[in-house]
């Protein structure tokens, strides 16, 4: 039965059953895409053992930043000024603060995944771009998910894909849109502590 939430008791809503599988779907499948293994397969195809450091998540995370950044950067080239790929562009990209994407980046220079050069527009900047190693990485990541995904939606119908592509994206944009804030949990918690 649907309902109207804008007409329901904000408790009400939230106790939704619905909203519960998806909020325990969502947990496992942030589990299923940080486990160890995703790591180790993708560290195998793609090791030329000129690192010292192992693959880890941030590195694959700072990798399809600077990618991304690069494809928007090659697409709006066109359009006027050269367009840079710096640690702020990256942190913007992640939605994290500077000092941490200054951080992340480290480790993916390290890790030979990225490059780090002077700006030629502001010699006080580093234009940041992928190493072969990084694009490497990124075709056999992009590639290892793919076959996942494939492999998770055995039997499903092209139309039931495309639901399920059409429906997680809008979902994805709505969380893009509207970002959790600390302040909420603290009221979660300041609610459960006068319940009790």
């Amino acid at each position: 039965m649907a309902t109207n939430s804008a007409t329901e008791p904000p408790g009400e809503r939230l106790d939704d059953p619905v909203l519960a599988n998806i909020g325990m779907a969502l947990f496992l499948l942030r589990r299923a895409w940080t486990t160890p293994d995703l790591m180790k397969r993708i560290r195998a195809q793609t090791s030329d053992g000129t690192s010292e450091r192992p693959l880890q998540i941030s590195n694959l995370m700072v990798v399809n930043a600077v990618a991304a950044l690069t494809t928007q950067a090659e697409t709006d080239q066109s359009d006027g000024p050269v367009h840079e790929i710096t640690v702020g562009a990256v942190a913007e990209r992640l939605e994290i603060d500077p000092s941490t994407a200054s951080r992340l980046v480290g480790h993916a220079i390290d890790a030979g995944l990225v490059s780090r050069r002077c700006s030629p527009v502001d010699g006080r900047r580093a234009n940041l771009a992928l190493t072969d190693a990084g694009r490497r990485v990124k075709r056999v990541s992009d590639r290892f998910r793919r076959a996942h995904l494939d492999a998770l939606m055995t039997g499903w119908s092209v139309d039931e894909r495309a639901e399920f592509a059409r429906l997680l994206t809008r979902f994805a944009d709505a969380a893009a849109l509207s970002p959790r804030n600390g302040d909420d949990i603290d009221e979660i918690f300041k609610e459960a502590d006068a319940a009790d």
